[in-house]
């Protein structure tokens, strides 16, 4: 994400949406322990591994919503201004004889004729560890003239705070640009690790690398998270292996993220005319927590989980008692570009007085507010078992008067 137009796509990319049930938090499986012990080392099985094949109907599915899925629905970037997010741009159909999750974006050139779509898991619980995935990219629309400047995408991602927030958080597993973007105009795909960044005027702190050449088709992502070091595999060769950017900075995650992949357009400079629809597919995903894993491990793994029929497994310990594989960086950056603020700007006492208590198993709405330990917070959108001030769901109005 190379230049300033990318700067509201951060903010909202980073806002990780709501569908959090108590039932996400749980273990899930669709067979036997004896076929989850086949399928995960004993390094990994302390903290456990999420694995989804997209085994869904559609987002309505209750199971959807249960295992932590959503499809997103609110304004705002990245990408066009104006532009809209569609939860029903993301479907579920068959492919190649299984199921995979869509994701489909179109633009008639103009803003309001411009959609996007996100699928993306509502808990902040990815660090350090291997995730993979298995992509269909396109090179061309489905429909309609091709040429547009689209990003097709697979990511784990924090919210920022505040300009240089050092807790941010963001990897970029791929960020592929069929058409060009940004400066580029031919295929290219980034591989993304980030420190921070400032939106206004735009300075991003990251390490990036680039390859540029077509990515059309299937692909295996596998990115490994450990030792201070994060590495980035396609089909099982390494195409980016990041520590610190280029001023020194530990592009190592310093907090939970949560997972994601989008599919948007960075503008509508390249449109030619009538309406262009464009489609990204996810087969399947897979985290191993704090386990470094091989690319082809990895595959083998996921392969052992469908062939003994599982469609979902989530043995993720919530909290977690088990110890990293690693210690991130501690030192400070010797040269940082500024000195971010300790703590996030104030804001005037709130009234709290109409506002009930939050509670864990009430479904909040977009707009609706609740008081949680001495402040006022309003739900960004809609909200159940997601506590105020550890998840990007609420808005923070400020301590109560």
């Amino acid at each position: 994400m190379l230049t300033s137009r990318k700067a509201s796509a951060r903010k909202a990319a980073a806002i990780l949406t709501a569908v959090t049930a108590a039932a996400a938090l749980t273990t899930w499986t669709a067979t036997s322990s004896t076929a989850n012990s086949s399928a995960t080392s004993s390094a990994a099985a302390d903290c456990g591994i999420l694995f989804d094949d997209f085994h869904y109907n559609s987002i309505g599915d209750a199971a959807f919503q249960a295992h932590g899925w959503n499809a997103r629905g609110d304004a705002g970037g990245p990408g066009v201004p104006g532009a809209s997010w569609l939860a029903s741009n993301i479907s579920f159909l068959s492919s190649g004889g299984d199921q995979v999750a869509q994701l489909r974006a179109s633009t008639d050139g103009t803003s309001a004729g411009t959609t996007h779509s996100e699928l993306r898991q509502t808990q902040q619980r990815f660090r350090d560890g291997t995730y993979a995935t298995r992509v269909h990219f396109t090179d061309a629309p489905a429909s309609g003239p091709d040429g547009d400047h689209i990003n097709e995408t697979a990511f784990t991602i924090t919210p920022l705070r505040y300009d240089y927030d050092p807790l941010y958080s963001e990897l970029d597993f791929s960020e592929y640009l069929p058409n060009g973007g940004w400066g580029e105009t031919t295929s290219v795909n980034y591989h993304t690790s980030w420190y921070s960044y400032r939106a206004e005027p735009w300075d991003g702190l990251r390490a990036t690398t680039a390859t540029r050449s077509s990515l059309a088709g299937w692909h295996d992502l596998v990115t490994q998270v450990a030792d201070g070091d994060v590495k980035y595999y396609v089909d099982g060769i390494l195409r980016a292996d990041h520590t610190v950017d280029d001023k020194g900075n530990s592009v190592y995650p310093r907090q939970d993220m949560t997972l994601n992949y989008n599919l948007w357009f960075i503008d509508l400079a390249a449109h030619t005319n009538g309406t262009s629809v464009y489609q990204q597919q996810v087969d399947w995903t897979y985290y191993a927590k704090n386990e470094v894993v091989s690319p082809a491990d990895a595959v083998s793994r996921v392969g052992a989980l469908r062939g003994a029929n599982t469609a979902f497994r989530d043995t993720l310990v919530a909290g977690g008692n088990c110890t990293p594989p690693t210690t991130p960086p501690t030192t400070p950056p010797t040269t940082p570009p500024t000195t971010p603020p300790t703590t996030p700007p104030t804001t005037p006492p709130a009234n709290c007085s109409s506002a009930p208590a939050w509670s864990w198993s009430t479904v909040y709405l977009e707009g609706q507010r609740s008081r949680h330990n001495g402040r006022l917070w309003q739900a960004n959108w809609w909200t159940q078992g997601s506590e105020p001030g550890l998840t990007a769901q609420w808005k923070d109005l400020g301590p109560c008067s």
